[in-house]
């Protein structure tokens, strides 16, 4: 009897080790993708940053520039819809992942 017991806890140990996050409700590749959403958010932010000038009563006109006013503000909506697009995705559990 101490030998059936022995292999059923073996067989329920091994199949737990292929389940990947059961019952979560993002996989894998939605983390994937919601971490290069937050990187694009992290990189748009820099590029908007920066722009003014040493002395307070200087004007100066770089922080009308190209990047501030265009390539960040686009660099942060593509952050946005790729992260929007990570929660929204659905992906379907493989066979390795079904218990």
């Amino acid at each position: 009897m101490a030998k059936t017991t022995a292999k059923k806890k073996k067989t329920i140990a091994t199949k737990h080790q292929v389940i990947w996050a059961p019952g979560m409700p993002f996989g894998k590749l939605n983390y994937i993708l919601l971490l290069l959403g937050i990187i694009v958010l992290a990189i748009g932010y820099i590029l908007l940053s920066g722009g003014g000038s040493e002395d307070p009563a200087i004007y100066s006109d770089a922080i009308f520039g190209t990047r501030r006013l265009t390539v960040a503000p686009i660099t942060l909506l593509v952050g946005i819809i790729i992260g929007l697009i990570s929660i929204l995705i659905k992906v379907k559990p493989s066979e390795t992942d079904k218990p």
